[in-house]
């Protein structure tokens, strides 16, 4: 009797135990959690690759002062700290003259840039 008892016993507790491990699991594979899921590996991934990017810039001034020093380049203390960017380059402007052919009997203007 006792050895009945602790079957069923034993029996229903793995029962109980594999029935809450599979309903976990389901409720892990529903859209809503695989997207949670989904956007917290984003998260952390976005995370680390900005630890990685300030690193990164850390040690690229470590190594720029390290090369300054090395050649002797040192900024002044006048200097601005970060020097700006040149202003954007313009492009060469073109002739804007209509073109003109002349014929015996009257003058014809031809501009290119109306083509378009």
């Amino acid at each position: 009797m006792f050895r009945r008892t602790f079957w069923f016993t034993a029996g229903a507790a793995a029962g109980v135990w594999a029935t809450t491990k599979v309903n976990r699991k389901l409720k892990q594979l529903t859209p809503e959690s695989l997207a949670a899921q989904a956007a917290n590996k984003a998260i952390e991934t976005g995370h680390r690759l900005k630890d990685f990017a300030l690193d990164v810039r850390a040690g690229m001034v470590q190594r720029e002062a390290e090369l300054g020093e090395a050649l002797g380049l040192e900024a002044s203390a006048d200097a601005p700290a970060e020097r700006e960017l040149p202003g954007p380059r313009r492009r060469a402007v073109l002739d804007p003259t209509p073109q003109t052919t002349t014929y015996s009997y009257r003058t014809i203007s031809y501009n290119r840039n109306e083509d378009h």
